[in-house]
């Protein structure tokens, strides 16, 4: 059950069994892909999300990646029989590292310094909801249903991060409404609120996405991932700090090639062409 230990294989070589992850070119799309269930989330799904973006984490070439699921469907969440079912008979001890294992795949997510793009169209319930919450951008539809059911099944709304991070996304008051009610966020309303970016044809959810993951994966790699950094360090910072922090950071960005080929670029009135260093 534990997601412990991370992976050694580099991510070209890692195989999981519950979801799939293509890459092509700078791009990676990972799926859960259970679609006869709804995608479902098993003690060895949680597991192997985690081992990827652990090894997507240390994969130089590849620059962003897209989240989605098979079929109709994101995930309906933890499997009712294979997780639900089996945690009802389990001590404390046992539930505590469950609990932790689930929340070390948005902590995984959140340190992969690669952009993510959640591509989300049916059921996005539960812990489905919470590995949506955990990507950079999402993309959804107007089909698109988002759960946080936490409190339908008689648990808290604090659950992979959600009351940390959910009010960043949508606002405490909305975030409240959520997590206390465990009610439906339907697509338009999810982008209305700013869950969703924006709004897809189911058809076209999955090639907007990557689109957008390939543009992101054109941009400057460092620049990027410090992009990511700084936006999850600064919510705990004063406004002076934060600016300090930015004013390093930037420094630092300032001391790599893609600065100098941007400015070339500029100087040449050509479109710079980043190379990641």
């Amino acid at each position: 059950m534990s997601a412990a230990n991370p992976v050694t294989l580099p991510l070209s070589a890692y195989k999981a069994k519950h979801v799939r992850f293509d890459t092509t070119g700078k791009v990676a799309t990972l799926t859960l892909d259970r679609p006869d269930k709804k995608n479902p989330l098993t003690f060895e799904s949680y597991a192997e999300i985690v081992n990827i973006f652990r090894a997507a984490a240390r994969d130089k070439e590849l620059k962003a990646i897209v989240v989605t699921g098979a079929g109709d469907n994101f995930s309906s969440g933890g499997d009712v029989f294979e997780i639900i079912g089996p945690l009802i008979e389990m001590q404390t001890v046992d539930l505590l590292e469950f609990t932790r294992m689930t929340g070390e795949v948005v902590k995984a997510m959140r340190a992969c310094p690669q952009p993510i793009i959640g591509a989300i169209d049916g059921v996005c319930a539960g812990a489905g909801a919470a590995i949506a919450m955990a990507c950079d951008i999402r993309i959804g539809t107007a089909g698109a249903r988002v759960v946080f059911l936490f409190n339908r099944v008689g648990l808290a709304g604090c659950d992979m991060g959600a009351c940390a991070m959910l009010p960043r996304i949508v606002g405490q008051g909305r975030a409240a409404e959520l997590l206390y009610t465990g009610r439906s966020l339907a697509g338009e309303e999810a982008e209305r609120w700013g869950f969703f970016n924006r709004l897809s044809a189911p058809e076209a959810l999955l090639a907007d996405a990557q689109a957008l993951a390939t543009q992101l994966a054109a941009g400057p790699t460092f620049g990027n991932a410090m992009t990511k950094r700084m936006l999850e360090m600064e919510w705990a910072m004063s406004v002076e700090t934060a600016i300090e922090a930015e004013a390093v950071a930037q420094a630092l960005c300032m001391e790599t090639g893609d600065f100098r080929r941007a400015f070339d670029a500029f100087a040449k009135k050509q479109k710079p062409v980043f190379e990641g260093n």
